[in-house]
């Protein structure tokens, strides 16, 4: 049994982000090399065992969205995408996502997700007030759930 959802991000930014901010972004994405600092993201904790067998908390940051290829369980292709709407009618950038993710991963991606709602455009803003940032599906659900995000938390389907 697997406990993999689907995960699709499709969410439209302002052009609010700082060099910073978008090289970590590229890098969450699987498109660019890991910035010296962690600004939106900035722990990755993980229990280790030392040169005595004895668990510890250790760092270890990775991309969040960078999966690419063939998706193993979710069916379809893995990646993510980040482009500029400069010359569109609203600028900023336009980020799409589609990934397999285990609920372990729930709270790193959420943080993440968090970010991204506070520089969401206002066309991503429900009638609750919370921002629609794409859907997850459990693998081998028919229908996703919309993610939402609100009062600076994801709302995880159950």
């Amino acid at each position: 049994m697997s406990d993999l959802h689907e995960l699709m991000i499709a969410v439209d930014l302002r052009d609010e982000i700082s060099e910073m901010e978008l090289a970590e972004l590229n890098w969450h994405l699987g498109i660019g090399p890991r910035p010296d600092r962690l600004s939106i993201v900035t722990a990755f904790p993980v229990v280790v065992e030392d040169d005595s067998g004895n668990p510890v908390i250790d760092d270890d940051p990775h991309p969040l969205l960078a999966e690419r290829g063939a998706a193993a369980r979710v069916g379809g292709v893995l990646g993510s995408a980040l482009a500029s709407r400069a010359g569109l009618s609203r600028g900023g950038w336009s980020l799409t996502s589609r990934q397999e993710i285990h609920p372990d991963e729930f709270e790193r991606v959420g943080e993440l997700l968090c970010w991204l709602a506070t520089r969401a455009h206002e066309t991503h803003r429900l009638g609750n007030g919370a921002v629609g940032v794409g859907f997850l599906r459990f693998y081998e659900a028919e229908v996703p759930d919309v993610l939402q995000v609100g009062g600076g938390q994801v709302d995880w389907p159950a």
